[in-house]
């Protein structure tokens, strides 16, 4: 194991200091902020501002209540109406409300917003309805009393969480986070891999270390590299997200964030060491994209499938299934913990999947590194690299034997 340490924390030093790796990293950073700061300012947008004259200001009170009760945040000020036609032309009123109270008018620069047009016209609705009311000799109040108790009681089988919006968005970006770190360190162990065979850099270092510390030790120093990488964007994003008061439930953010860390090792450990494999068949850059297109696009269908899957409906049994499946485990099942939607149960399973899928596909990964990493010239099959690679430990045993 020192053998596989000593490569590892080469490939950590190396890697670490890399320019790539430095504006990588900052790149996404200053994403992160972007992102917060866009999510911050869109909090803090207000909405509609129209302003009343005339007459028309004594429809506030209304306007007030009808948008309070539809939610909507909309400003309501009393202003000139000459002062509010120049307020409306410099962009500082959506819309200004004139002449009468039961006939008004709104003076726009192009159109009047379907917020505000809904809202109005409950108003005018309510007063047309109360003075018909009053001409028939009812009670207009008790009326409206008797209206607003109408409804159907809601029986609901489940609670409805008040932070599943956060939960949805923490979901996303631990898939997104773990999208981009397999693919973009699995694609780097297959450069590696083609780098040392082109530059026969291989061949010196198997002359004293053996084919498994050589691909176990590059696989280990790169996924720590991406481990650095998301603990860094990971941290960031956390404390940022509480500071900017996007993120109210602290707990939730740190227990996806250790998942995320965990689900990257398991997933990053099972892709890479095919990404490895398939590196190790061709000798030449040119031809590296043709074997880790597959891996790529298999991420890519995960990423995509799974993330419109769970915005549809995170409990349906097909995003249960596919989450305890390796290789859609190591992105789904931290996105299903996010939701609160993974029992303990599954995702102990999924654990459990992952280690067995893990051990297969390390051990098929290993022959094919094995037999491909020395090969040179034209691009060595998978059937010829895994004949070669079992009819050699085949042969190993016997001469033991």
């Amino acid at each position: 194991m020192n053998a596989v340490w000593l490569i590892a924390a080469r490939e950590l030093r190396t890697r670490l200091k890399a320019k790539s790796f430095v504006i990588g990293t900052v790149g996404l950073l200053v994403v992160i902020a972007g992102y917060l700061a866009l999510s911050v300012w869109i909090a803090g947008s207000s909405g509609p501002v129209i302003g009343l004259s005339g007459q028309t200001a004594e429809l506030r009170p209304a306007i007030e209540a009808v948008a309070k009760s539809l939610d909507d945040d909309l400003e309501v000020r009393i202003v000139d109406e000459d002062a509010g036609r120049r307020q409306v032309r410099d962009g500082d009123l959506d819309a200004l409300i004139t002449g009468s109270a039961t006939a008004p008018t709104a003076v726009v620069e192009e159109e009047l917003g379907d917020t505000v047009s809904g809202i109005l016209t409950a108003v005018l609705q309510q007063r047309v309805l109360q003075s018909e009311l009053q001409k028939a000799g009812a009670d207009p109040a008790a009326v409206q009393r008797a209206v607003a108790e109408a409804g159907v009681r809601v029986d609901a089988m489940r609670e409805t969480d008040p932070q599943e919006g956060q939960r949805l968005v923490l979901a996303g970006v631990a898939m997104t986070l773990l999208y981009i770190a397999l693919i973009t360190y699995g694609t780097g162990v297959a450069q590696g891999v083609v780098e040392e065979k082109t530059s026969r850099v291989v061949e010196l270092l198997l002359a004293t270390v053996r084919p498994w510390q050589l691909l176990l030790g590059k696989i280990v120093g790169i996924g720590l590299v991406g481990l650095v990488q998301l603990i860094i964007l990971g941290g960031v994003g956390l404390v940022g997200a509480s500071v900017a008061g996007q993120l109210t439930l602290p707990s939730l953010g740190i227990g996806t964030f250790v998942s995320l860390l965990g689900w990257y090792l398991l997933g990053f450990f099972l892709f890479a060491s095919v990404f490895a494999a398939a590196g190790a068949l061709v000798s030449r850059f040119e031809e590296m994209q043709s074997v880790i297109s597959p891996l790529i696009m298999l991420l890519v269908i995960i990423f995509v499938l799974g993330l419109n899957l769970l915005i549809r409906d995170p409990r349906s049994e097909v995003v249960e299934v596919l989450s305890m499946i390796p290789p859609f485990t190591a992105i789904l099942m931290p996105a299903r913990g996010a939701l609160g939607v993974a029992p303990a149960w599954q995702t102990a399973l999924a654990v459990v999947l992952t280690l067995i899928a893990l051990a297969g596909t390390v051990r098929v990964a290993g022959a094919v590194y094995r037999r491909g990493v020395l090969h040179t010239g034209s691009r060595l099959s998978l059937r010829a690299a895994l004949s070669s690679g079992q009819g050699r430990s085949s042969s190993t045993r016997r001469r033991r034997g």
